[in-house]
């Protein structure tokens, strides 16, 4: 390997895609860092998957991310992720998402089958 590759993630930098992180505010008013896992369709509509973004892997040397390095994850036994619908407006020309939770519980649980048959078809490819 030429000195001049550095490695992000064991990988060369230039095979890593940027990751998709936004900030966003949890129920307690907190900033929490959020990375998009993956944006899918359900009857005609657009939703996201959100994953809350970890600090050690993110990439990045700035402060708001690596403002908690060093702590343990409190919840080790899963990936926190949440759904929320997309909403898409024009604003002085230019096209904005806005991510809006889901409140009807029936669709979150028919959303929540779809994400999780999804996971489970990439998981099956990749074996």
């Amino acid at each position: 390997m030429d000195n001049k590759e550095q490695l992000l993630n064991g990988m060369p930098a230039e095979d890593v895609e940027p990751r998709d992180l936004i900030e966003g505010v949890d129920e307690d008013g907190n900033e929490v860092l959020l990375e998009v896992v993956r944006y899918f369709f359900y009857n005609g509509e657009e939703y996201v998957v959100l994953g809350e973004a970890h600090e050690d892997d993110c990439g990045c040397d700035c402060e708001h991310c690596h403002e908690h390095c060093g702590e343990e994850d409190e919840d080790e036994e899963g990936l926190n992720l949440f759904i929320m619908k997309v909403v898409e407006t024009v604003e002085d020309g230019e096209e904005i998402e806005t991510f809006v939770p889901v409140e009807d519980d029936d669709l979150m649980d028919k959303l929540i089958d779809v994400v999780q048959a999804d996971f489970e078809a990439d998981e099956e490819i990749d074996d």
